[in-house]
């Protein structure tokens, strides 16, 4: 697995006009947390995270604040607003060698189906997996190839299996599937539809 440092600078709990102070200065506020240590909280420049948020694949961040030692850690958490889709928030969370974390992967698909060269679609209903495992166990990303799926079939969890990782999803989840692209029209059902109204039985009214 890849690694990346990240170098931000330590920030006071504040209030909510200088948060807003920081992020028109380009800065993201977040939090480091870790088992058995004090949060920290920092701000780091939007422009250092570009290649730890906007990618296909997990990394250990080498967390460094304010000229300490660096500490291991993966981002756990990030939001976007909802209006500009700008980073506002990200959430560290530090990693110890031999102790299990769990973990979102981001899965990628390689191959074209058989089923949509027969004409039909792909739909992918998973783009991550949450896992447990160990730091060093970390996957960039699970490659998943789905050129023998035919029209009308599916990869769920339960078809995966990983050395050293436990898959958290359920095992009935699907990743993706090929389905048909036919829609069915009104005249599909007018088609199907009785052709003479089913009679009602003698003596009982028509509310029954």
């Amino acid at each position: 697995m890849s690694e990346i440092n990240l170098t931000v600078q330590k920030r006071k709990i504040s209030t909510k006009g200088a948060v807003n102070k920081l992020r028109r200065e380009k800065y993201v506020p977040g939090v480091f947390y870790s088992k058995g240590q004090d949060s920290v909280n920092f701000a780091v420049h939007e422009n250092a995270l570009r290649n730890l948020v906007y990618t296909k694949e997990t990394h250990i961040v080498n967390f460094l604040v304010d000229g300490n030692e660096p500490a291991k850690a993966i981002l756990k958490d990030i939001q976007f607003d909802p209006v500009t889709d700008k980073i506002v928030h990200i959430d560290l969370l530090g990693v110890t060698v031999g102790q299990e974390l769990q973990i979102q992967v981001p899965v990628s698909f390689v191959g074209s189906p058989i089923g949509v060269k027969e004409g039909g679609v792909l739909q992918q209903y998973l783009h991550k997996l949450e896992v447990a495992c160990l730091p060093k166990d970390i996957p960039e990303h699970f490659e998943i190839n789905i050129s023998k799926l035919k029209l009308g079939e599916s990869i769920h969890v339960s078809d995966l299996n990983y050395e050293n990782i436990r898959i958290l999803n359920a095992s009935d989840v699907p990743l993706v599937a090929v389905t048909t692209s036919r829609v069915e029209t009104t005249e599909d059902v007018l088609e199907v539809a009785p052709a003479e109204p089913e009679l009602i039985s003698k003596g009982k009214s028509e509310e029954e």
